[in-house]
C-alpha cells in the first residue's frame, strides 16, 4: 500500500459497500503500478521504459454496450434516442453482482478529478481490477497533491472489473460486456472489457450531463493558446487531427480531447493525453512520439519488435493503437489546464470523398449546422466490410458521450460564439485530388499553414469565394499554400466525377440533418448545403 493510503484511512471503500479480502492499493504512483502490472503479467516494458498492454478482445470502445439508468431525474433530460436505457432495478442487480465479483480480489484505487476549473470539477474515485488501468486513469485525469487527497470526497465512483461477465436477463444488457452509468447516484460500472478508454469517456459522459445545467458547454475537442492569450478550440472525431494539430510547438497545449467552456473561459477536463499512435513518427509528430519513449506512458495494443521497440506502422492488432501520458510530458503544455475564451473554433473533418476544401470560414448559423452534423468519413480497410468511403455523422463531434439532446449543446455553443465574437472555421484533413483510393491525403504542411493564418488573423484579410455546394466562404489564395489545393474541384482530373461526389455528399448531409430541423431556427436550416448544377 502506498504511503498516501497508509496515512489516510478515510480512503476506505465501505461507503460503496465494496469489501474484499484481497489487498487494496490506494493512489499508487507510476513506479509502484509498473511493479504490480509486471508482477501480475498484465503488461510488458518497451525498450525505452514505457508500459505496453494488450486490451484483449476489445481494442476500442463498445458504445452499444453502454447503458444509462432511466429514473425520475434522467427521464426528461437524457436523449433516449441516442442512449440505451437501463432500469434502476437492473442497475441495482448489476451493482450487487459487481460487489460480489470484487470480493476476494486485489483492487487499485485512484482519487482524481475531472475538470481543471475547481469550481466546476467532478471529484472521481476510480476502482480498478488491473494495475495498468490504474496507471492509465492516473495519467488521463487530473492528479491531486497529497494534502488534497487527504481531504478527498468523491462525487462520482467508477468501478472497472474487466473479468466480470454480465447476465443479459438479469442486468438488461446485450452481451457479456456492460458499461452502466447511473447519473443520479453518479456511479459507473464497467465490466467485460479491458479497453481502458471506457473509464475516461465515462467521466466525460457525466460532465456532459452535469455541466449544461450550469450554463457550461462540454466539448469533445482539443485546445491550445497562442502567446498573446488567443485560445483556439479544435472539434473533431477520431482520426481527424485533434491531437496532432493542437500539439503546436508555437502554442501552449491546453488539452487534446475534452474541455469545458464556462464563464471564465475554457478548461481541460483531463490531466493527460490519449493519442493515436498508428504510423506515428518522430518527423511528423515529434512531441507525441517523444512521450512513447518515457517512463510512465502507457501504450495500448502496440506491437513490439524482438528488441521491444514499438512498431507504430504495424496495425495488425488494430488501427486504434494508443498512448496515454500525463499532459506535462508535452513540453509546451499548460500547467493550469485553463485558458481564456477562444478567439477561434476549428471544426475538423477527414473527408474521404475529396469534396471539402482544406479550410472554409463559417457563419454562426453554419457553425451550428456543422457542429450538429459532426461529419467525417471512414475509409476502406479501417473496419470490416468498409470497401469505399462512408460518411459518418456524430452529432456535436461526440454522439456516444452526449446524454442530452444535441440541440442543448448546439444552442449553448451558438450563444457562446455570439457572446464572445468567435471566428469559426471548417478544416478538411482528408483527401484532395479525388476520393480515397484515387486522391491523396491533404498535405499536413498546407493544413498547418492555413491554421496558422486562421489563428493569427491574417486569413480573414484574403479574398474569399462562396462554395457552390456548401455555401461557406473559401479563400481564393493564401501565401505559402498552393492555390489549386484551395479549390477541390480543380484538383480532380475527372470534374464530372467531382460534381457527382459532391452531390452525393450534400445529399447525405441533408438526409442526416432531417432529425434536427425541428430543433433549430430558420437561420440554421438555411445553412444547409444545396445540390448545384454541374459547373462548366
Amino acid at each position: 500500500m502506498s504511503e498516501i493510503g497508509k496515512r489516510n484511512p478515510a480512503l476506505g471503500l465501505d461507503a460503496l459497500g465494496l469489501r474484499t479480502s484481497g489487498k487494496v492499493y490506494y493512489n499508487l504512483g507510476p513506479a509502484e503500478l509498473y511493479e504490480e502490472a509486471l508482477r501480475r503479467g498484465e503488461a510488458r516494458l518497451t525498450a525505452h521504459g514505457a508500459l505496453v498492454a494488450d486490451t484483449g478482445q476489445y481494442t476500442g470502445r463498445s458504445p452499444k454496450d453502454k447503458f444509462v439508468v432511466r429514473d425520475g431525474n434522467t427521464e426528461a433530460h437524457v436523449w433516449w434516442d441516442n442512449n440505451n436505457a437501463m432500469t434502476p432495478a437492473q442497475f441495482d442487480a448489476l451493482y450487487a453482482d459487481f460487489l460480489k465479483h470484487a470480493a476476494g480480489r486485489d483492487l487499485f484505487v485512484q482519487d482524481l478529478i475531472g475538470g481543471a476549473d475547481r469550481s466546476l470539477c467532478l471529484p472521481t474515485r476510480v476502482v480498478t481490477e488491473f494495475a495498468w488501468h490504474s496507471l492509465f486513469i492516473r495519467n488521463l485525469l487530473i492528479r491531486l497533491a497529497d494534502e488534497e487527497i487527504a481531504g478527498f470526497a468523491p462525487e462520482m465512483t467508477i468501478i472497472d472489473l474487466p473479468s466480470f461477465r454480465a447476465d443479459n436477463a438479469r442486468h438488461g444488457g446485450r452481451s457479456e460486456t456492460l458499461i452502466a452509468v447511473d447519473l443520479t447516484r453518479k456511479i459507473v460500472l464497467i465490466g467485460g472489457t479491458q479497453y481502458a478508454g471506457e473509464m475516461k469517456k465515462s467521466v466525460f459522459t457525466a460532465l456532459n450531463y452535469i455541466l449544461p445545467a450550469k450554463g457550461v458547454m462540454p466539448m469533445h475537442c482539443s485546445a491550445n493558446e497562442g502567446p498573446d492569450g488567443d485560445a483556439a478550440v479544435f472539434f473533431g472525431l477520431s482520426g481527424t487531427g485533434k491531437t496532432t494539430l493542437s500539439a503546436d510547438p508555437k502554442r501552449t497545449l491546453i488539452g487534446d480531447d475534452e474541455h469545458g467552456w464556462g464563464p471564465d473561459g475554457i478548461f481541460n477536463f483531463e490531466g493527460g493525453c490519449y493519442a493515436k499512435t498508428i504510423r506515428l513518427s518522430a518527423e511528423a509528430e515529434p512531441e507525441i512520439f517523444a512521450t512513447t519513449r518515457r517512463f510512465g506512458t502507457v501504450l495500448e495494443n502496440v506491437v513490439l519488435d524482438d528488441k521491444r521497440v514499438p512498431d507504430f506502422n504495424d496495425g495488425s492488432r488494430t488501427e486504434n493503437t494508443r498512448c496515454a501520458y500525463p499532459l506535462d510530458f508535452i513540453p509546451n503544455a499548460s500547467a493550469t489546464g485553463r485558458a481564456s475564451h477562444p478567439k477561434n473554433i476549428i471544426m475538423l473533418t477527414a473527408d474521404a470523398f475529396g469534396v471539402m476544401p482544406p479550410i472554409a470560414k463559417l457563419t454562426p448559423a453554419q457553425a451550428m449546422y456543422h457542429f450538429l452534423s459532426g461529419y467525417t468519413a471512414k475509409v476502406a480497410g479501417t473496419e470490416r466490410g468498409v470497401t469505399e468511403p462512408e460518411a459518418t455523422f456524430s452529432t456535436c463531434f461526440g454522439a456516444p458521450f452526449m446524454p442530452r439532446h444535441p440541440s442543448e449543446y448546439g444552442n449553448l455553443l451558438r450563444e457562446l460564439i455570439a457572446g464572445h465574437g468567435v471566428d469559426c472555421w471548417l478544416v478538411n484533413t482528408g483527401w484532395t485530388g479525388g476520393a480515397y483510393g484515387v486522391g491523396s491525403r491533404m498535405p499536413i504542411k498546407a493544413t498547418r499553414a492555413l491554421l496558422t493564418a486562421a489563428l493569427d488573423g491574417s486569413l480573414k484579410q484574403v479574398e474569399f469565394r462562396t462554395d457552390p455546394n456548401f455555401g461557406f466562404e473559401v479563400p481564393v489564395s493564401v501565401p505559402g499554400v498552393e492555390q489549386s489545393i484551395l479549390d477541390p474541384r480543380s484538383t480532380w482530373a475527372d470534374k464530372e466525377g467531382y460534381d457527382r461526389q459532391a452531390a452525393k455528399l450534400v445529399g447525405m448531409f441533408i438526409d442526416n440533418f432531417g432529425k434536427f430541423e425541428s430543433h433549430v431556427d430558420a437561420t440554421v436550416r438555411s445553412a444547409a448545403p444545396r445540390v448545384q448544377e454541374a459547373a462548366e
